[in-house]
């Protein structure tokens, strides 16, 4: 046969399309292309009629592009018999769409074995839907190997759902040739190797070839492919660009976009357009939204409708709602609703709400019913059930288990856990254990850590050595530091420290800051102090408001003073009740001056 070459794939390329309707009138450049599509039809036409074999081809391709099959057949069943291959894959075109499938795919035979890349690729899709693969494998290796765009990505598409691994090299083969599902496919492959590389870690950077094959796909017009393009740009702060993908995606119709552009223009301050993308976004059915909607309505006070959008997630899927929920009517005080809600979402394997559902039965005294729903968040990752464990062991007496889970929680970052961690190693004598955990704890946050860590340096920190001139030298060490952290944090006992630390450097005034900061939240060393220092500065009158405030709270050398002060001023009888309540206090050798004094103070009564 003599085969001419292959002139039109409409097929292969995805080039043909049903018919659009047009208005009865056309803009004016219309008006052209019409009149040029015309006049080349009629020029093909009358080149067919005179048995032109290329023009019967054309002409049919022209027709079945516009969709008019019955026009177009004679004239491709004309040129088919005359050796034209790209006839031949055109009249199987044809015949697919009138729905004569068998009879189309042997057309594509013929077409394929003459060397036609589009028929091979359209036998190699008709094997495929009737689940020979092996004889579709075949004929989409041909149509890619000849280099057939879709003939390369239908055969990657092939292999990848046999888990070939020679998928890649096709899928890359596509995406090189402009193919944009291929670029995708690639950049996902590509990205779940490196994640696969990488265990996972959300930290590393993607590889500039996942994002350039992203971007690729993004650029031509692959919604998704502009969601991680994003993605990606927003993890590395290139917040702009990221913003302009989401937005493209959402535009196209991606909920995903427009639920995390809505999340950056909230991050940016931009409350009133992150709701109007939230809207469209819950809108399309994306759970994560809807959750997104119920907190911005429920930081308002507009409950009702933050539980309506609650529902919505919940009903899309996203088991988010029903722990947002839970914690709603938490809040609210509806206890029973929001067990219901907690439970709902605990056994959909949301590990949070299992936590917040073991909290809730703990506090209404259900020990037993709380201690699963914590082992299973703290086995699913909840760093807080962890934690709690550890508690509900600690409660009960049970110090290596309860030591166990505090570990595991402190492990993942949990600052109180670390702290417990801490201070159970510094009893069993582990200096060094007990310093690691008390620092994690420390830079968490924690203002007992950072107390705790300054008490361990301190005890090892070498005396202060002495100038040449006999006088102390102070040179400020790492101790202090964590003693002032701890103190700016509120912590009544490092702020009595670094009081008395000011003091010793002779920072009256520092001092006394302290320890007033110390003694007005409470702290009876504080008021103590604080009173020492005012008396150094002989303001005698106030000091002893202070050593008042100190014994009242059960300080029992700030009542020894008392009882001093008042036996200058001759007020025996007050100096004997302040001498007795120091006795009662103590410590002992605050008991045994004051008993001397008070025994001195009721014969100086009785005389």
């Amino acid at each position: 046969m003599d085969v001419m070459g292959d002139k039109a794939t409409l097929f292969g390329t995805g080039r043909f399309v049903q018919p659009s309707s047009r208005e009865d009138t056309d803009t004016p450049d219309e008006t052209g292309e019409i009149a040029d599509e015309a006049a080349e039809e009629l020029r093909q036409r009358l080149a067919a009629e005179a048995g032109d074999v290329e023009a019967m081809s054309v002409l049919g391709a022209m027709l079945l592009r516009r969709g008019d099959l019955d026009g177009a057949e004679p004239h491709l069943r004309a040129a088919t018999a005359a050796g034209d291959r790209a006839a031949a894959n055109n009249l199987g075109v044809l015949l697919h769409q009138r729905g004569y499938a068998d009879e189309a795919a042997g057309w594509w035979r013929i077409a394929a074995v003459a060397g036609s890349a589009a028929a091979a690729h359209a036998l190699g899709r008709h094997h495929r839907e009737r689940g020979d693969e092996p004889a579709a494998e075949y004929w989409l290796r041909q149509s890619a190997e000849q280099g057939h765009t879709l003939g390369a990505y239908a055969l990657a598409d092939l292999l990848e759902h046999r888990g070939d691994a020679g998928a890649e090299k096709w899928l890359r083969v596509a995406a090189e040739r402009g193919h944009r599902e291929a670029a995708y496919r690639l950049a996902r492959a590509l990205d779940r190797k490196a994640a696969r590389d990488t265990d996972g870690d959300s930290g590393v950077q993607v590889p500039d070839e996942v994002e350039q094959w992203y971007r690729q796909a993004a650029a031509r017009g692959h919604r998704r492919a502009a969601l991680h393009l994003g993605t990606i740009l927003e993890k590395r702060g290139e917040l702009k660009e990221a913003g302009r993908w989401y937005l493209t995606s959402a535009k196209d119709g991606e909920a995903r976009a427009a639920c995390a552009l809505g999340f950056l223009l909230r991050d940016a301050g931009d409350i009133e357009n992150a709701a109007v993308w939230w809207l469209r976004a819950a809108q399309d059915g994306d759970g994560n939204a809807a959750n997104a909607l119920g907190a911005l309505h429920a930081e308002r006070g507009e409950t009702q409708t933050a539980e309506r959008w609650y529902r919505a997630a919940m009903d899309a899927g996203d088991v988010n709602g029903a722990y947002n929920l839970g914690l709603l009517c938490a809040e609210q005080g509806r206890t029973a609703q929001a067990e219901q809600w907690y439970r709902r979402a605990a056994y959909a394997g949301h590990r949070e709400a299992a936590n917040a559902l073991a909290i809730l039965l703990l506090r209404a005294g259900d020990e037993t019913g709380a201690e699963p729903w914590f082992s299973k968040a703290a086995e699913a990752g909840s760093v807080d059930a962890a934690f709690n464990l550890g508690i509900l062991h600690a409660g009960r007496g049970e110090e290596q288990a309860a030591l166990r889970w505090y570990e595991r929680a402190a492990a993942a970052g949990h600052t109180e856990a670390a702290l417990q961690v801490g201070m159970a190693r510094l009893r069993d004598g582990d200096e060094q254990e007990a310093e690691r955990h008390l620092r994690c704890a420390a830079g968490g946050g924690s203002a007992e850590a950072a107390y705790r860590l300054a008490t361990v340096l301190d005890a090892r920190r070498p005396p202060e050595p002495a100038h040449e001139l006999g006088e102390p030298v102070h040179r400020r060490s790492e101790c202090e530091e964590w003693y002032e952290r701890a103190a700016s944090q509120g912590h009544r006992r490092a702020q009595v420290r670094v009081g008395m630390l000011a003091a010793a450097r002779g920072d009256v005034v520092e001092a006394a800051r302290w320890y007033r900061e110390a003694a007005e939240a409470g702290s009876r060393n504080g008021a103590f102090n604080l009173g020492l220092l005012l008396a150094r500065e002989e303001s005698e009158p106030e000091a002893a408001v202070w050593w008042t405030r100190a014994a009242d709270a059960g300080h029992g050398r700030a009542a020894l003073r008392l009882a001093l002060v008042y036996a200058r001023r001759g007020e025996l009888a007050e100096g004997q009740r302040w001498a007795d309540r120091a006795v009662s206090l103590g410590p002992a050798s605050v008991a045994e001056r004051a008993a001397r004094l008070r025994d001195a103070l009721k014969q100086e009564l009785s005389a």
